[in-house]
């Protein structure tokens, strides 16, 4: 099931929800929880994106940033967006 879904380097950086935000609602869910619970951000990142972080660690790091630093926007902002009319 994992491998049918992709990921970019980095999430859309838009001001409203699109449809790779909606996409991958539960995986913001889960890199919010690993951040809260503390997990190294290796492990995460191979568990979630199936990255191997040892054979290039620069971009490794930054899917993870990015995607979370999306994820937290959606804890602040984007969750409005759910409620109303989607935006591409």
């Amino acid at each position: 099931m994992m491998a049918d879904r992709k990921f970019q380097d980095c999430p859309p950086d838009k001001s409203h929800l699109t449809t790779y935000d909606e996409a991958h609602l539960s995986d913001y869910l889960r890199l919010l929880d690993a951040a809260e619970e503390g997990a190294c951000w290796r492990e995460v990142v191979s568990i979630i994106f199936e990255i191997d972080p040892e054979k290039d660690p620069e971009w490794a790091k930054s899917v993870h940033d990015t995607h979370l630093a999306r994820a937290r926007w959606m804890t602040e902002i984007g969750y409005g967006y759910l409620l109303g009319p989607r935006l591409n």
